[in-house]
């Protein structure tokens, strides 16, 4: 009788305590939730910068102007939008990349604040780590520091003539292949982000063929533009100096749009294009030096036969800057010298010039977003064309940007 009292009790029991915390059958537990994985359009950036201009102020000779730098030098300029950038990219699959940037503030003829392609390329990584990449599409030309350098990152207003010279917009269409360690590539994005004037990720080596027309125009011949580029951002102590060497070859084209009526050429207009660059830069730690220098021929006018031909082109600058920060405000003084002989391929009869130029000014960070240069410049330039084949100008003028990051 007592054992069957104990064992109905046990049976009574057991729901009890099959009831208390901490005993719950193991098939009655429920795992968390894993998150879905993000769609690729929700993790892209959506980036960009404006830029806002006036030249006038203490200007000395309004017929001191630099087409390819501002066309709001000069004689009838006013308040000019530089640059009006906005930057989609991101991966749409861990070795497919897209990136692309229009600007607004381009010019058709007399119009401004024109939409236009800038950048529209994918990268294709090649290992799992994206060392080795393709690159296709519309993109910057992997040649000169200060050309691959965006414009949100420089100091100086403008890029300067003898390397800028080379690439119209600094970009063109075509396929570039690009390598660099994966620790190389991290330091190349931190030379960026931690606002060191960085040039962004092109590489240790690069190598590319494009059109050879420049950005936004149709290729006008056979014959495909080469470049390759080497590089290498050495870390010295606290500081970073990279040094680089580039070269590019081609043929160019000067079509019937790029020439005044009656100037001369050759039978076809086909030029030889090519040049070579070496490039060192220490970033600002405080203390900052970008010094290029490219030699090369291509298509220039000559005023003494009134026709553009082949000729040799040369020229470099030198940029010295010091990072300051006080407070939560950063500020970057900065100079630069340059010189440059010989033609600019992409604009009217390849004009001809020769530049000795000299500006200083600062540039002025109370946060991330906002930015305020102000620079002097003296110029010493003679540009000349069929229309005007005797121009020599020379003078000042203080120049000022706002400019906004988002």
């Amino acid at each position: 009788m007592l054992r069957s009292l104990s064992f109905a009790l046990l049976l009574c029991a057991a729901p009890v305590v099959a009831q208390q915390p901490g005993a719950l059958p193991t098939d009655t537990v429920k795992a968390k939730p894993v998150a879905p994985k993000k769609p690729w359009y929700e993790t892209f950036s959506i980036r960009g910068y404006g830029q806002v201009r006036y030249n006038r102020l203490l200007e000395t000779n309004d017929q001191l102007k630099c087409e390819q730098c501002d066309r709001s030098w000069g004689d009838n300029g006013g308040f000019f939008i530089r640059r009006a950038r906005i930057i989609f990219s991101g991966y749409v699959h861990p070795r497919v990349y897209i990136y692309l940037q229009p600007d607004f503030a381009s010019s058709a003829g007399t119009t401004q604040h024109v939409a236009q392609l800038r950048d529209w390329y994918v990268d294709l990584g090649l290992d799992p780590k994206n060392e080795f990449r393709v690159r296709l599409g519309q993109s910057k030309v992997p040649y000169s520091f200060e050309n691959m350098q965006s414009s949100q990152n420089r100091l100086p207003l403008d890029r300067a003539d003898p390397t800028n010279s080379a690439n119209s917009n600094e970009r063109d269409l075509g396929a570039f292949l690009y390598w660099a360690p994966a620790r190389i590539r991290d330091r190349f994005k931190m030379l960026v982000d931690e606002g060191l004037k960085g040039s962004g990720d092109y590489g240790v080596v690069a190598f590319g063929v494009y059109n050879g027309q420049t950005a936004n125009r149709p290729e006008a011949n056979d014959v495909l533009h080469t470049v390759a580029r080497i590089t290498w951002p050495f870390a010295l102590g606290e500081q970073i100096l990279e040094t680089s060497a580039a070269g590019y070859t081609g043929k160019y084209v000067v079509t019937s749009d790029q020439r005044s009526p009656g100037v001369k050429g050759s039978t076809d207009w086909n030029y030889m294009d090519e040049r070579m660059v070496g490039s060192v830069n220490l970033y600002p730690r405080p203390f900052g030096l970008l010094a290029e220098y490219n030699v090369g021929r291509g298509p220039e006018y000559n005023p003494a036969t009134d026709s553009i031909e082949t000729k040799d082109l040369s020229g470099g600058f030198v940029t010295l800057s010091y990072r300051l920060k006080v407070k939560h405000h950063t500020f970057f003084p900065f100079a630069r010298y340059q010189v440059y002989d010989g033609g600019k391929k992409h604009e009217l009869d390849a004009r001809s010039y020769t530049v000795n130029d000299f500006e200083a000014g600062i540039e002025w960070q109370p946060n991330k977003n906002f930015e305020l240069v102000c620079e002097y410049y003296w110029g010493d330039r003679t540009f000349e064309d069929h229309i005007k084949p005797d121009n020599a100008q020379v003078g000042q003028l203080l120049r000022i940007q706002g400019q906004f990051n988002f």
